[in-house]
């Protein structure tokens, strides 16, 4: 009779080959005995190295609330004399008088709003063309060096081009503004005096300025486009301009849309080349040929020289409608990204 027979606990019945750890101890591999018979547990120091690398990004991340919220106390204290002085009505009076200490925010905020949206609207079908020819239909070798103009441009100071838009731009767009009257001033757009220096000066030079923000941003997009896209389009007999169209620019408009967030701020920031080209008056007009100011202008025109403590909260409080049209524009945008988002399945990202 066999001994598997007999029933006797621990005779003919041996446990698989494999089942025992070193020496016989029955420990599973990788449990808390390792090879030499050194005894350790790697679970433990791994949840306190995660646990402490949490902590670590999280306080991180936490420094940009920190530090926004910082710079929020400060602007509203430095900016509060103003606050209390003229409540609501700074953001509606177009007045700015430091002889008097009447300060009015509209011909600032009128300003810069308008020299931006000028900007964006100049700036980006232009992006648009260089970042569709460098990642869709440039040659290879050409591809490199022009990207790397592209992003060399968006590394000038802006006071290179401030002396640039003075020497260079203003002339050619004195030229262009006597020929736009000419022709379109009936339009209120087109009218008034060929000064050069003005609104629509400012919005060419911001143009000039987020453009190769705007294409280096949208051409990185582009190319994270799968190949895959762009071959079943063409396998079904689309174009080349069809697949770019349709497919390319469909898969990555949020992207875009974010790279043109991108440009906006910076429009709405710059400061040294706009003030240089931009006139410095505080008024409304409807002509872009007019004299116009920005947030950022007065402030480093006067800021310097304010005279007396009311107006130099006037100018902090400047600053912080800068950052409020700043967050407001920006929130818009990105509900914009949201509902391409939305509308196309929530499968982009920026």
């Amino acid at each position: 009779m066999s001994s598997s027979a007999t029933g006797i606990p621990g005779q003919g019945h041996h446990p698989p080959a494999g089942r025992t750890g070193s020496g016989g101890t029955g420990e599973q591999p990788g449990g808390p005995l390792a090879a030499g018979g050194l005894q350790f547990s790697s679970r433990p120091r791994r949840g306190l190295a995660d646990a402490l690398f949490k902590a670590v990004t999280g306080a991180f991340a936490s420094l940009i609330l920190v530090l926004v919220l910082l710079l929020v106390l400060e602007l509203v204290r430095s900016s509060w004399p103003s606050l209390k002085a003229f409540g609501w009505r700074f953001l509606v009076t177009q007045t700015w008088d430091p002889v008097r200490q009447q300060f009015g925010a509209l011909p600032f905020i009128f300003g810069t709003v308008v020299s931006s949206l000028l900007a964006l609207i100049l700036s980006v079908p232009v992006s648009l063309g260089i970042a569709i020819y460098l990642a869709e239909m440039a040659p290879h070798w050409l591809r490199g060096p022009v990207s790397f103009l592209v992003e060399l441009l968006a590394a000038i100071p802006s006071v290179i081009y401030g002396l640039w838009g003075i020497f260079v731009l203003v002339p050619l767009v004195r030229q262009l503004e006597v020929f736009l009257g000419t022709y379109l001033g009936f339009i209120p757009l087109f009218s008034g005096p060929p000064y050069g220096i003005g609104m629509l000066a400012a919005g060419i030079i911001l143009a000039i300025m987020i453009t190769p923000t705007i294409a280096a941003v949208s051409r990185d997009v582009i190319l994270a486009v799968p190949n895959s896209q762009r071959e079943a389009s063409l396998a079904l007999g689309a174009t080349r301009w069809e697949t770019i169209r349709n497919v390319v620019l469909e898969y990555a408009q949020s992207g875009i849309i974010g790279a043109i967030i991108l440009g906006l701020g910076r429009a709405l920031g710059e400061t040294m080349a706009v003030t240089m080209v931009i006139g410095n008056r505080p008024e409304i007009s409807a002509s872009l040929f007019s004299f116009a100011t920005s947030l950022t202008s007065v402030i480093a025109n006067e800021f310097n020289e304010s005279g007396g403590a009311l107006h130099i909260s006037a100018l902090v409080e400047l600053g912080l409608v800068l950052f409020l049209v700043t967050i407001v524009l920006n929130s818009l945008a990105r509900f914009l990204v949201w509902q391409v988002q939305q509308r196309n399945g929530g499968a982009a990202r920026v």
